[in-house]
């Protein structure tokens, strides 16, 4: 099964003893498949008044959290050479470090809350998907708040953490949502 082959390939990646990709990719790719589970539910959906529109906002999402995933990737291994060289532009390099996981968590935020919207509109098996989504995306902005909490670590009262948190409660709420739905 080819999807077998890429799953193992993904994983063989993300296992090495490389940095990068790291757990900000991961989460961003995670919560990317969540968004996808969602443009599923809602493309199998037909009970669901908003599934086209739900499949659209779904799709975009997976591509902006995709493209958020990459620019994670390169962010960390700025922010890892700055650390290495312990240069002048390490404070600029962990701010940055700290924007793009930012950027997930309420991307991935965004996914749960439609997810949980398609835990109660999809049809039958339709809504098992959309829960699932939901905890994923729940599960990726959790742990790119705390990458955004790691790379501030030097910084006080931020509000950045203070926004990575918000968006982290809101998915985590979603997710909720969205497991107690009727199956």
């Amino acid at each position: 099964m080819a999807e077998e082959g890429l799953a193992h390939e993904l994983a063989g990646r993300i296992s090495s003893g490389e940095a990068v990709p790291g757990s900000g990719w991961v989460s961003g790719v995670s919560a990317a498949l969540a968004a996808s589970l969602v443009a599923k539910s809602a493309a199998r959906s037909d009970g669901w008044g908003e599934a086209e529109g739900a499949r659209a906002q779904a799709l975009d999402l997976r591509d902006r959290l995709l493209a958020l995933a990459a620019q994670d990737a390169r962010a960390y291994e700025q922010a890892l050479t700055a650390l290495e060289r312990r240069d002048a532009g390490l404070a600029r390099a962990l701010a940055r470090a700290a924007e793009v996981p930012l950027a997930i968590a309420e991307a991935a935020a965004d996914v749960a809350l439609l997810a949980a919207e398609g835990a109660e509109r999809s049809d039958g098996s339709a809504r098992g998907d959309a829960a699932a989504a939901a905890c994923l995306a729940a599960g990726a902005a959790a742990a790119a708040r705390r990458l955004v909490e790691v790379n501030l670590a030097t910084v006080s009262e931020d509000e950045r953490l203070t926004r990575a948190e918000r968006a982290a409660e809101a998915a985590a709420d979603a997710a909720k949502q969205a497991l107690a739905s009727e199956p």
